[in-house]
């Protein structure tokens, strides 16, 4: 998928070390394979997005499978509706995507299918790209907003988003006329146990309409299931790849982090929308 460069917005020529625009802005690769587009002047901060804490414990507890409920609902519903273009070579971007667990999977269900899939990750985090670009070399990764998407209108027939910030005007800017977007939202009661384990007064998440302007929502699915994590370590990790762990007192964290196992629900609601 072509990239623009984020000073002037003309495409980018991509080699193994970098890439170069039009205009002649250059822009190096890192070692694991993931390219830096995001001007100084979008930063909020030194090293915007998710920091190495939350990285690492998110890829720690995702890659011991207790969401992949979640990642073959995702890679069955995406690569079913891809499945029906006339083209072999669907152009996917995933915007907010992490350290790429979701991606990958993703990646692999189109290839299984016959698919020659082309797929573009968005992340304002470097740490978590770097972590992404390693697990799958044939995904192009960028630091880049979402608010901000460094690619060209109408460029993809799927654009994913995953518990990422909804910028609507950008997303149906890049997405295809016709083509699909997948939301996957916190479900009202996901992690409720885990609340409960934590606050005297937990709360259930708010689930907003579905309703998207711009959108007509085409296919829901609830993801549902119950974890039982039996070790502290990943009881751990799951806290530290939420916000509940950065906006939690001292007291409140060691009410959690001193059990020996936990079992809670995790839920997922999953929307397909077209363009």
């Amino acid at each position: 998928m072509t990239v623009l460069c984020p000073v002037c917005q003309t495409p980018i020529t991509t080699t193994e070390d970098g890439g170069v625009c039009r205009k002649g802005h250059r822009f190096d690769r890192a070692r694991s394979g993931y390219m830096h587009l995001l001007p100084a002047n979008r930063k909020h901060a030194k090293n915007p997005g998710d920091d190495k804490l939350m990285v690492d414990a998110r890829r720690k507890f995702l890659d011991k499978g207790y969401y992949r409920p979640l990642a073959d609902t995702v890679s069955r519903l995406a690569s079913e509706w891809l499945a029906n273009l006339p083209h072999q070579t669907p152009c996917v971007l995933d915007a907010g995507c992490g350290e790429g667990y979701y991606t990958t999977l993703l990646y692999d269900a189109l290839c299984q299918r016959g698919m020659e899939p082309d797929i573009l990750g968005v992340d304002i985090s470097k740490l978590a790209l770097d972590k992404a670009a390693k697990r799958q070399k044939a995904i192009f990764y960028v630091v880049a907003s979402v608010f901000h998407l460094p690619a060209p209108d109408a460029c993809c027939d799927l654009l994913c988003s995953l518990f990422s910030p909804y910028c609507s005007e950008e997303y149906q800017r890049v997405i295809r006329p016709g083509g699909a977007m997948l939301l996957v939202i916190p479900g009202e009661n996901h992690l409720w146990e885990l609340k409960q384990a934590i606050y005297e007064r937990p709360y259930k998440n708010q689930v907003k309409p579905f309703a998207l302007e711009g959108f007509t929502l085409l296919d829901h699915m609830q993801v549902h299931d119950i974890i039982y994590l039996a070790e502290h370590n990943d009881i751990e990790n799951l806290f530290k790849m939420t916000p509940y762990y950065y906006k939690t007192s001292e007291q409140d964290q060691a009410r959690l982090l001193g059990r020996g196992e936990l079992t809670t629900q995790i839920e997922f609601e999953v929307l397909l929308y077209r363009k």
